[in-house]
């Protein structure tokens, strides 16, 4: 293994939580491939610089607390990086069924809050917003007819 091309792999995956699928992009656009790439990840996970768990947990955490996604959105970015299922299920598990709750709540009523609630368009525009952020249909069904009616 090249120290130079290890050095800032390391720096890479230190800097944030890295899944398997950025660091291979990253070892290309340094110029390693095949069977070199593979000693690199080896090398990385033997040394605990990279952890799909690890990295699937904070994905989680990041998305739902600080950009208030929902979990199909979660998912589906999860699955473009190529995370395992067992990883998927693993990290949302650390969402609590009334913390996800009391979030769309929050979200609902804050958009409720900041538009023209005699808008005939009003319940439109939030379950589109909602439902593009990856909550789940049904449920900003129900929450949206039951705060505005």
């Amino acid at each position: 293994m090249e120290s130079s091309v290890k050095r800032k792999i390391e720096n890479y995956c230190v800097y944030q939580e890295r899944c398997h699928y950025e660091v291979k992009r990253k070892l290309n656009s340094l110029g390693v491939f095949g069977k070199d790439l593979d000693e690199y990840l080896f090398y990385l996970i033997d040394e605990n610089f990279l952890s799909e768990t690890r990295f699937s947990e904070a994905y989680v955490r990041g998305k739902f607390n600080n950009n208030n996604w929902g979990k199909i959105k979660i998912i589906n970015e999860l699955k473009a990086r190529n995370i395992s299922d067992w990883n998927i299920k693993k990290a949302l598990d650390q969402i609590s069924e009334k913390d996800y709750n009391d979030k769309l709540k929050n979200l609902c009523e804050k958009k409720i809050d900041s538009n023209d609630k005699s808008s005939p368009k009003l319940k439109d525009k939030i379950i589109r917003s909602l439902t593009y952020k990856g909550w789940e249909i049904d449920k900003v069904l129900r929450l949206v007819n039951q705060l505005i009616g």
